[in-house]
């Protein structure tokens, strides 16, 4: 028996060199919603879905960019069980549920009791902001999971 988690995995490619129109439509979404979705929740929700996702690129840059942006690191650690910690008020635990079943995107797609939550807290342009943030690290993760780019060691 091998020990998977002892070999580190070769990345596949750098997407950006072998694709860079496609790198930048997606740095658009990307642009967008920097400025049209609150930093704090963008943390949140970057963080949340690429910790479902298996990103650990992505894990490692948005928890250290949530840092340096000094969130609260009670906060960041316990997105990964945000449900049962006491740490997010209830917008944060709107978007936090909108981003797990949007990223676990099931036949019966998102739960009308999540989605309604949504909007009482956001209003539908704030949902529409908050969608193309969960879209946008999802297209994110899905590059770097795929083409194994890791997080730098040092």
């Amino acid at each position: 028996m091998t020990n998977s988690a002892a070999v580190k995995p070769v990345q596949r490619m750098t997407i950006n060199q072998v694709s860079p129109d496609a790198y930048q439509a997606v740095l658009g979404m990307e642009k967008y919603i920097r400025a049209n979705v609150d930093a704090e929740l963008r943390h949140l929700i970057k963080l949340r879905a690429s910790m479902l996702n298996g990103c650990a690129f992505c894990v490692d840059m948005h928890s250290g960019e949530g840092l340096q942006d000094g969130m609260d690191t009670r906060k960041l650690f316990a997105v990964s069980v945000w449900r049962e910690a006491p740490f997010f008020d209830a917008r944060e635990r709107a978007a936090l549920d909108l981003t797990d079943e949007v990223t676990r995107l099931g036949e019966h797609g998102v739960s009308d009791e999540v989605w309604d939550e949504a909007i009482k807290q956001f209003g539908e342009g704030g949902v529409a902001n908050l969608l193309m943030a969960i879209a946008t690290i999802n297209v994110w993760n899905r590059l770097s999971v795929a083409t194994r780019n890791q997080p730098p060691t040092a």
